[in-house]
């Protein structure tokens, strides 16, 4: 049975149990992350008034820049929770040598792909679906009688034509998509209306038959993806939402490319910056994350001067600015992941019974913190996720068996964690012999 939206002590102990789920697997929760984040508050501060700006027809980003262990996934994750707070809908891409920055089409494939609303993920479908309703809500409402449904239909096609002026006039293909689409879902056919939301949507291996309904040829391609993504963004913001707010992760894969692959994706970087500052991009923002080689290294963002000047930050030591281009992230260190502890004792109390903190106190959470980065050579930053996979298992221990004595009984045996070590956290490993 759902839990009512009108009970908050229920949506908060399923929340709870969410977050200690995730914890437990070693995953970032897929929600409450403002519950268990420490140390990010200015940065908070600085994006969410940023999200503000866009809602207003802005075009906005922000790089996130950080070692292994700075925390730039959690920042990411929050970010686009605070987004989709603020009625934005947010999508996430991963860079990567087989879908680089360079080749627009699988980015905006990938922007389809992982579209996210507060309600749903995947929402691609959903967003126009709200889009199209809308449209023929707002002409119900205006009509002076009531409009038959062969009416209402040519009536919103024609809304639609409208809406994406200016778009077609650059491509058509997305309109003539979107009225097959429209068409199909009346008629009842759903199999061509799958295909034109995959088709939108970049997928590829569309079917023929979609195309020869919809007079369109071919895909769509490099030329017309950031076309496209505005044309998207002009649906998203006319069916209600503030606005699209993207993630585009792990840049530093950029470096490993040949040059003239590595120096076209700095230069489509550079051409989206511009996009924004311009105003082609309105009610968009982007988030865009790298570690400090891949905004110092020689392989970096200095290859291209034109790109390192526009997203260069001034060095002030200790009083580290979020509002220039760049969120620099230190590493984490002991006394946050402490903080981090802390706040997980109180999400379990909610989530399962009130923890018992004789046994779960302020000294052995210090101690097990030793216990765990005795064996990653002391290194704090780059071990929270496995810290805090170990810290729920104690937690449940204790909530499990009144004579578990955390003190006697826990052991740091990383043995169980061969297979599931990521690439940074093996490398610090202290090898016993």
């Amino acid at each position: 049975m759902p839990i009512s939206q009108s009970d908050p002590v229920e949506r908060k102990r399923l929340e709870s149990t969410n977050i200690i789920n995730a914890l437990r697997r070693g995953t970032v929760p897929a929600g409450g992350l403002e519950r268990i984040a420490v140390g990010v508050e200015m940065e908070e501060g600085v994006i969410g008034a940023q999200f503000d700006y866009v809602a207003k027809g802005g075009g906005d980003l922000k790089f996130v820049r950080g070692d292994y262990g700075s925390g730039k996934t959690f920042l990411v994750a929050r970010a686009l929770e605070i987004a989709r707070e603020k009625g934005f809908v947010t999508a996430h891409v991963v860079v990567s040598p087989s879908s680089p920055l360079y080749r627009q089409k699988n980015i905006y494939q990938q922007i389809c792909a992982s579209l996210r609303t507060r309600e749903e993920e995947h929402a691609l479908k959903a967003v126009i679906d709200s889009w199209l309703f809308s449209i023929e809500e707002r002409l119900l409402r205006v009509s002076d009688q009531p409009l038959e449904e062969e009416s209402l239909e040519k009536a919103t096609l024609k809304e639609l034509e409208t809406a994406l002026a200016g778009i077609s006039e650059m491509n058509s293909s997305l309109a003539a998509a979107l009225r097959t689409y429209y068409r199909a879902n009346n008629a009842g056919d759903f199999q061509i209306a799958q295909s034109a939301i995959g088709w939108i949507g970049a997928e590829p291996n569309i079917g023929r038959d979609f195309k020869q309904k919809a007079g369109i040829r071919g895909d769509v391609d490099e030329t017309y993806a950031l076309i496209f993504l505005r044309g998207l963004v002009r649906i998203i913001v006319s069916a209600g939402y503030a606005g699209l707010a993207v993630a585009v992760d792990e840049l530093e894969t950029t470096q490993v490319l040949p040059k003239n692959q590595r120096d076209k994706a700095y230069n489509t970087l550079r051409l989206m910056i511009d996009s924004l500052d311009r105003g082609e991009l309105p009610y968009c923002y982007f988030l865009f994350t790298g570690t400090p080689a891949f905004f110092e290294g020689p392989r970096g963002v200095r290859s291209l001067p034109s790109l390192a000047d526009r997203i260069g930050v001034i060095d002030a030591g200790e009083f580290r600015n979020p509002r220039q281009p760049q969120i620099i992230l230190s590493r984490f260190d002991a006394k946050k992941l402490e903080q981090v502890a802390q706040k997980v004792i109180r999400i379990y109390s909610e989530a399962y019974s009130e923890v018992d903190q004789t046994r779960i106190s302020h000294r052995f959470i210090r101690a097990m913190i030793g216990k765990v980065t005795g064996k990653f050579g002391g290194r704090v930053d780059v071990i929270p996720r496995i810290f805090l996979k170990e810290f729920v298992d104690v937690l449940d221990k204790c909530e499990l068996y009144e004579d578990y004595d955390p003190w006697e009984s826990y052991q740091f045996d990383f043995r169980h964690l061969k297979g599931e070590l990521r690439e940074e956290e093996e490398a610090v490993m202290v090898v016993e012999f």
